[in-house]
């Protein structure tokens, strides 16, 4: 006679727990570190455990507390509207990623049939197109400056600051070939080009302008993103992973064949920040495009 899977059963332990109230709305679910514990079971069993109450809308990830219980959908809520189901599906997939959002997770957090979102839009690639316009129409840009340097470094930390509040985005927007066209995606655009309208550049560098630098900032928060689902996935920061891998990383430089990676990585004990990254990456970008500047200004 088959037998239930751990995870399945951790799973329904859990839903008891949130169904009987001895885990309430708002309430924080035992960690994966905490689930191998209790059950003495390995993280991916606990991992997949906690996926399957996601997946059944009854938990998410809270950034900064952990994964916690749902409320139930209100029964007094107002009727279902475009804005509505764009607002729920922003917050799931910034709580799980791209992803995780699904016409069903989506209709279970508004309370709803899943067939009752089909009548709003017509599948989730038009619903993740006007995610992605909302996310972009969250916070102008304001007038354009003068100075295309400076114009150009203020579009770039407005994309990036889209990105951090939005990471599902940077894999959203990854083709450069089939743009997502959304009027405040165009908007961003239409912003950067003008900021180059002063200078000589051709019609094409323009362009390739922009996209080196939105191809930049898009490498950097597809970075982010991934860094933040191995971060949800393992249950461990990026500290403690370090630590676990530590001695590997040590034991292939014992040999001596990598002198000037030891060298670098050893000296004022360097350790990666994506912002300081962010912040040096923007800046030798902005001196290459002056150069150009230049060239064509001669």
């Amino acid at each position: 006679m088959p037998t239930t899977p751990p995870y399945l059963s951790i799973a329904a332990d859990l839903r008891r727990r949130i169904r009987t109230g001895e885990l309430p709305p708002g309430s924080r679910v035992p960690s994966t570190r905490a689930v191998t514990r209790e059950w003495g079971v390995a993280m991916a069993t606990a991992t997949k455990a906690l996926a399957v109450l996601r997946q059944e809308g009854l938990v998410r990830p809270e950034p900064g507390v952990g994964t916690v219980v749902v409320a139930p959908a209100d029964p007094d809520a107002a009727p279902l509207s475009r804005e509505r189901l764009v607002a729920a599906s922003l917050e799931l997939a910034d709580a799980e990623g791209l992803n995780a959002l699904t016409m069903r997770r989506v209709a279970t957090a508004l309370g709803v049939s899943t067939m009752t979102l089909y009548r709003h839009v017509p599948g989730k690639a038009e619903l993740v197109r006007l995610m992605t316009d909302a996310a972009c129409g969250e916070v102008p840009l304001g007038p354009v400056p003068a100075d295309w340097r400076t114009g150009l470094e203020q579009g770039a930390r407005w994309l990036r600051a889209v990105y951090r509040r939005h990471r599902w985005m940077a894999h959203a927007m990854a083709s450069f070939t089939r743009p997502v066209a959304t009027p405040n995606a165009m908007a961003y655009t239409e912003w950067v080009l003008r900021s180059l309208r002063g200078t000589r550049l051709s019609a094409a560098d323009k362009l390739h302008a922009h996209l080196l630098i939105f191809a930049y900032v898009q490498g950097l928060s597809m970075a982010d993103d991934l860094e933040e689902q191995a971060r949800q996935d393992t249950g461990i920061s990026d500290g403690e992973w370090m630590e676990q891998n530590e001695p590997r990383f040590d034991a292939i430089q014992a040999g001596g064949s990598y002198p000037e990676l030891a060298s670098v990585t050893s000296e004022g004990g360097f350790g990666l920040d994506l912002e300081t990254l962010f912040e040096f990456g923007l800046r030798r970008t902005l001196d290459g495009i002056a150069a150009l500047i230049d060239e064509t200004s001669g």
